[in-house]
């Protein structure tokens, strides 16, 4: 039986090869290697190279990542791809875990728990950003994006828009989007 090694990075500006040689260190004999350069939250059956890996393998082989993370940032997807692979008996060993089958009653046990965990970190972040955004806003500081413009700037193209100067020569004059033009005229007639 084969074992299929699968590493994932976000951006063409890193490589999955120590991923590669995380496993092959962990004394894996890597029979089929396959990368994808492309987002964690892009879920596994979207990914080529993984969809690939997944037409290759055959029931009761073995597919080694290094990270459980690489499969997917999502526990929904991971615990997805999961099942599927289980269903044909394909282990799923996680270094990251201590070369745990996720596949194996404790294997699933372990994933729950993480995906439990992950959640829950998730959560927290949110309500941290929340609570830092409702401190920033408190103190009086501007949220989001600065202006393009400035407030005399502002108050030209409202007067020159009312006067009948089209958006697409706003934006021209002023080096900005149309979209933004459309925004300050859109804001003062609301």
């Amino acid at each position: 039986m084969a074992t299929f090694a699968y590493g994932r990075v976000s951006t063409k500006e890193q490589t999955a090869d120590n991923q590669k040689m995380e496993i092959e260190a962990a004394g894996h004999v890597v029979d089929y290697w396959y990368a994808d350069t492309i987002s964690g939250k892009t879920s596994a059956s979207e990914r080529p190279e993984f969809a690939a890996l997944l037409a290759q393998i055959r029931n009761g082989e073995t597919l080694v990542v290094a990270k459980l993370d690489r499969l997917g940032r999502d526990a929904q997807d991971v615990g997805a791809t999961v099942k599927l692979l289980a269903t044909r008996k394909i282990a799923v060993i996680v270094l990251q875990l201590g070369k745990l089958d996720l596949t194996s009653p404790a294997g699933k046990m372990m994933m729950t728990m993480l995906a439990a965990v992950a959640e829950m970190e998730r959560d927290l972040l949110v309500e941290r950003t929340q609570a830092g955004l409702a401190r920033a806003k408190s103190e009086g500081k501007t949220l989001g994006r600065p202006s393009k413009t400035t407030a005399e700037q502002r108050a030209d193209i409202i007067t020159k828009y009312e006067e009948g100067e089209s958006v697409s020569a706003l934006a021209r004059l002023h080096e900005v989007s149309r979209a933004s033009i459309l925004g300050i005229v859109k804001a003062v007639q609301s």
